[in-house]
């Protein structure tokens, strides 16, 4: 029988997307019934001359759609019935609770938004002024919006003015658009040397050139930064100085005084993301409030309150908001209003401190229970983090102990996706606590990385 193999040719984007639009496609068509069983990844890596790793998230990501499921020892299979009709079960599509045990996507805890968002969604129904939320807004934003963005920052000690706010479609847009607005093509990025991968991305699509500086395990090393700057003329500093990922290291005091004084000494812009600031806001000073005048600062509504409720509010100085608002524009046009509007509603009434608060609690016992079942490893964590770095034994390679995992049911990130210009390849890997409801499903992956972590199967060179 022949193997199936996705045809990717004339697909567009990653890897592992085209193999999954493949799937979706062959589905649809017919040419995979249900039922029908896929080749095992490695072997369909080796068909498409790619990395097990990318069929392997590819075969997730269906498995999340509802379009496969897979069974520990006999395979992958196209579901029996058809994935539900959009607007139907659509928490399991994204997380089924069942399938792979998914600690790869840094995801914060679902907990009881969607209760939040009923309610908010019944207030708003009957709102004299809804139709105002679907119509054009000026490119600054509602007023009462820009106040709930100072609300929101305030949270974690950084003072804000309304005409100071940017709002943007979650933090990643928030980043595109602040490259869009300070950066020209040519210009050097500085980021650190294990960063958050689409920042890479971004800067390439923009034609930046992106430059890592050395880390410890402290976090970014203020005198490699000034090196850096003395050999090369960078235009600006991306990092995530609070909860970095993937490392979990947050900057101490001391550090940051450090990086401002460099940044001001360089004339460098400093890009604060702080998507994980909510979750430890009585965290060091954030570098905005240290350096105001050339620091543009990024908070998300994705990990504290929840990841579909794509709004950030970036304060900047004054003299880039006009360059910023651009940026808004040419990338979206706009923020959806009516979404801003749910997230400022729940700013405003107490909500948004309520899930942070549980996400709060629910991160201390997650990683609690990691802490314990992984007692002996070498890893870095924070008990308000949703991710662990997991430094690997010397006797197992990242892909290898990936691919292990993977096969017992686990899926967890390779720490080479988090490194910068190939440079730095750490053993490592990064473990993600909130992605699944299910705390019983985390702890049964954790016990089973843990297994492997102790393994005598685990991967050693070969010696002639």
């Amino acid at each position: 029988m022949a193997i199936y193999t996705p045809k990717l040719s004339g697909r567009a984007g990653p890897k592992y997307r085209q193999i999954v639009d493949a799937i979706t496609d062959d589905i649809s068509a017919g040419t995979l019934a249900p039922g029908t069983r896929l080749p095992p990844h490695r072997i369909l890596a080796y068909e498409l001359g790619i990395s097990p790793n990318t069929t392997a998230r590819a075969y997730a990501e269906c498995t999340e759609r509802g379009l496969l499921h897979g069974e520990v020892g006999r395979g992958t299979y196209v579901r029996l019935a058809r994935p539900p009709a959009a607007g139907k079960d659509l928490a399991d599509l994204s997380r089924p609770g069942s399938g792979p045990i998914d600690l790869s996507r840094n995801l914060p805890f679902p907990g009881v938004s969607g209760r939040y968002l009923s309610r908010t969604l019944a207030e708003l129904s009957g709102a004299p002024e809804l139709s105002a939320f679907l119509d054009h807004q000026s490119e600054k934003g509602l007023v009462h919006h820009l106040h709930g963005g100072c609300d929101w920052l305030a949270r974690t000690g950084v003072k804000a003015d309304p005409d100071e706010i940017v709002i943007t479609c979650g933090a990643q847009h928030g980043t595109l658009v602040t490259l869009m607005a300070v950066t020209r093509p040519g210009d050097l990025l500085l980021t650190e040397s294990l960063t958050y991968a689409p920042v890479c991305a971004i800067a390439q699509s923009l034609g930046l050139r992106v430059h890592p500086v050395a880390m410890d395990g402290d976090g970014l090393l203020p005198k490699s930064l000034e090196t850096v700057c003395r050999s090369r003329k960078a235009r600006a500093l991306y990092l995530t100085p609070t909860l970095q990922t993937p490392t979990t290291v947050t900057l101490d005091e001391d550090r940051r005084q450090a990086l401002v004084q460099i940044a001001e000494k360089h004339n460098l812009i400093i890009i604060e993301d702080d998507v994980y600031g909510l979750l430890r806001p009585e965290g060091p000073t954030r570098l905005s409030a240290l350096a105001p005048d050339r620091t543009i600062y990024i908070s998300s509504c994705s990990k504290g309150l929840a990841p579909g409720l794509r709004v950030a509010f970036l304060r900047a100085p004054k003299d880039l908001m006009p360059a910023l608002r651009r940026a808004v524009t040419l990338s979206c046009w706009m923020p959806p209003p009516l979404m801003v509007e749910v997230a400022c509603r729940w700013i405003a009434d107490g909500t948004a401190d309520e899930l942070i608060q549980d996400q709060q609690v629910e991160a201390t016992q997650r990683q609690a229970m990691a802490k314990t079942i992984l007692a002996g490893q070498a890893m870095a964590a924070d008990r308000q983090g949703f991710h662990i770095w997991l430094t690997l034994p010397s006797a197992w390679r990242t892909e290898g102990f990936c691919s292990a995992a993977q096969s017992q049911g686990v899926l967890v990130t390779d720490g080479s996706a988090f490194a910068v210009g190939g440079r730095t390849q750490p053993n490592a890997v990064r473990i993600s606590l909130g992605c699944e409801p299910s705390r019983k499903r985390v702890e049964q992956g954790l016990k089973l990385l843990a297994g492997l972590l102790t393994s005598p199967g685990a991967e050693r060179p070969l010696v002639i």
